[in-house]
């Protein structure tokens, strides 16, 4: 490390904008609550580091040399950057209480908030938080109408509605009995499965959108035999032999020990979905709310 990285302190450097600023010790020091003296002291510390000169005296008032103007410009980024990080902590600190209204798609409520959650309170014990499950299209309904601090979804019409932060990647997977033909198969594409009797979540869920979509671009229609209105009741569906599913994979996956199924990745680009986090205006957050929105964005 230089010795100029090592020696230039931060309250030179703050002295130092503010003769830039004053163009005057005298009213430099009388800002900051020192004696010219000591302000002067500063300036020639600085001098002596980098080796130049970065004001001139005269009897106006002081003028910035040409390496004093890029010391000036370094030192207010470095200043800058340190307020940032005072309003920063702050704004931790500030969200260490309170209440968070979260309401996301099933995605993200059953994959990866519990785990994120639980992180977040080690770091803030004293934020209570509510969740609701709500499909994607709902989260941007009950944000709007401030229903909620923060949505978690996937990308759904209205969404360019709303800030939004990316979150995670979502797979899609194939759910089968474990006694199906497919369910040795490494991977399946739409086409493999769409002639099966198929277990759906709803017509208003992302997910039976996009799969009744995809099979439109095939030319046909999928077989929806029944609907369900939990992760848990789909998976038993299709552990009973009433069709086939599509699942996020981690989804999923919280069922293959307990029940007779079997998940296949599906090969499609489609089967790969982000999902997001979703607000009105980072600025109006409560202090909670935009601590765990920079926990998660982390």
């Amino acid at each position: 490390m230089s010795s100029l990285v090592r020696k230039l302190d931060l309250t030179s450097l703050r002295l130092f904008v503010a003769v830039c600023q004053e163009r005057n010790i005298a009213r430099a020091a009388e800002r900051e609550a020192i004696a010219p003296s000591a302000v002067s002291r500063r300036i020639a510390d600085i001098e002596h580091l980098i080796g130049h000169p970065v004001i001139e005296r005269g009897s106006r008032g002081i003028s910035v040399t040409p390496i004093g103007e890029a010391v000036l410009r370094h030192a207010r980024e470095v200043l800058a950057n340190l307020e940032r990080l005072e309003a920063e902590v702050s704004h931790y600190a500030s969200g260490a209480k309170g209440t968070i209204r979260i309401v996301g798609n099933m995605s993200s409520v059953v994959q990866f908030l519990p785990e994120d959650i639980a992180a977040f309170k080690r770091v803030f014990p004293e934020v209570d938080i509510l969740i609701d499950e709500q499909t994607s299209s709902e989260v941007l309904s009950s944000l709007a109408e401030n229903a909620f601090d923060i949505g978690f979804c996937n990308e759904v019409p209205g969404i360019e509605q709303m800030e939004r932060l990316p979150y995670r990647s979502d797979r899609l997977y194939l759910a089968v009995p474990r006694q199906h033909r497919l369910a040795r198969a490494p991977v399946v594409r739409l086409r493999d499965f769409m002639a099966e009797n198929i277990v759906g979540m709803g017509q208003g869920t992302s997910l039976t959108r996009l799969l009744v979509q995809e099979a439109r671009r095939l030319g046909a229609g999928l077989r929806v035999k029944i609907t369900v209105s939990s992760l848990d009741a789909l998976c038993r569906m299709v552990h009973v032999g009433l069709g086939v599913a599509v699942v996020p994979q981690h989804s999923g996956e919280l069922y293959v020990d307990t029940l007779e199924l079997a998940l296949i990745p599906i090969e499609e680009a489609w089967a790969v979905r982000e999902l997001w986090i979703v607000f009105r205006q980072r600025e109006g957050l409560s202090a909670p709310a935009a601590a765990l929105v920079d926990f998660l964005a982390r």
